[in-house]
């Protein structure tokens, strides 16, 4: 009586096959198949490339990109924020990217040079003295 509690039809790892199902069941948890599903019923099916490609019609989503740019736009008025103002904004930012990096990269360079002048000496005289050790 124990196998009659609520959890009874769920898989067992223990136990190989499948749970048994009622036919009430198995009947609501068929799906229908995607030869019946139509484009009435799923408005993003469509054959044309260039709708599935935009999300809609183009002229629907020119409207919706208008409205939005206006929004976003007006935003950036009230906020003071000229879209040159910005695009100077971005190139300032790359510019000081790239001195940060290569200012960084010479500086780097600087230190391999300094510490390589001590280095590559020591390294090749030691490498002479094991090559005159092994010798003997």
């Amino acid at each position: 009586m124990a196998d009659q509690g609520p959890f009874a039809n769920w898989p067992h790892l223990d136990k190989p096959g499948r749970p048994e199902r009622s036919e009430a069941a198995h009947d609501v948890l068929l799906l229908p198949s995607s030869d019946k599903i139509s484009q009435e019923t799923n408005p993003m099916a469509s054959n044309n490339t260039l709708e599935n490609f935009l999300g809609g019609s183009p002229l629907n989503i020119l409207a919706r990109l208008l409205v939005i740019s206006l929004v976003v736009g007006a935003l950036l008025m009230w906020l003071e924020l000229r879209p040159i103002d910005i695009f100077r904004g971005v190139q300032a930012f790359f510019d000081r990217i790239y001195q940060l990096g290569f200012g960084a990269v010479r500086e780097l360079v600087s230190y391999v040079l300094a510490g390589a002048i001590f280095v590559v000496p020591a390294w090749l005289v030691l490498r002479l003295v094991n090559m005159g050790a092994s010798k003997r």
